[in-house]
């Protein structure tokens, strides 16, 4: 059982696409998920409620952010894995999920900007690490809405290596990912012999070995 939390402190960086398709991976592995949209917004909540997919069955509402520590908790005694998919401007509800998780997912987009807030959330990170007096929540980066072509994209991974923490498989800017979440399809189901599948298999298992340890 693990509780693995997705967080950025900016908009617009994928969060939401990868706390679901990663949650889908892991059904597809065979386990039971949980996934908790703590987002006002709830974009991942909408996202489900567009199809019959696998985010339909396992997507659930967040309505109080001041108790997600302890509802990540509760949803962790009944299924093998808990994703939080968390708000970009709401740091609190952040380091909830910071206290609350085996694992900080924090995708960083190509961007200046996206760089400069991935190091907010990384502090709320360590912070609840601090409180914890623990080595969780582990900690690792995610290059998001990556492509390949551009510069920025290219110096990406070794600018996320420069903040000292790991880095795990990217994820592109893809069409594939859009046009599955028009569908209320994750990308495993809508386009699975996809190159973006393919991405989202790669960022699973590197998941999985992480929380192993």
């Amino acid at each position: 059982m693990a509780i693995i939390a997705v967080a950025g402190r900016k908009g617009g960086i994928g969060k939401s696409t990868i706390a679901g398709n990663l949650a889908a991976e892991f059904v597809r592995k065979g386990r039971s998920v949980i996934a908790l949209d703590a987002d006002p917004q709830h974009s991942l909540a909408t996202w489900a409620e567009q199809g019959e997919g696998i985010l339909s069955r396992c997507v659930e509402r967040v309505t109080d952010t001041g108790k997600l520590r302890a509802g990540a908790h509760a949803a962790e005694k009944h299924v093998d894995l808990v994703v939080i998919d968390t708000p970009p401007g709401m740091p609190e509800t952040t380091y909830q999920a910071a206290l609350a998780a085996d694992l900080m997912l924090l995708p960083c987009g190509p961007s200046p900007l996206d760089l400069f807030a991935l190091k907010e959330a990384l502090s709320l990170s360590l912070k609840a690490r601090a409180e914890r007096r623990s080595k969780k929540p582990r900690i690792r980066l995610v290059p998001s809405k990556v492509l390949m072509n551009s510069n920025l994209s290219r110096g990406l991974a070794s600018s996320l290596q420069g903040m000292g923490k790991k880095v795990l498989p990217a994820i592109g800017q893809r069409v594939a990912v859009a046009e599955a979440v028009a569908s209320g399809l994750t990308v495993s189901e809508y386009a699975p012999n996809s190159p973006a599948h393919e991405e989202f298999r790669a960022l699973a298992k590197a998941v999985e070995k992480v929380l192993k340890r």
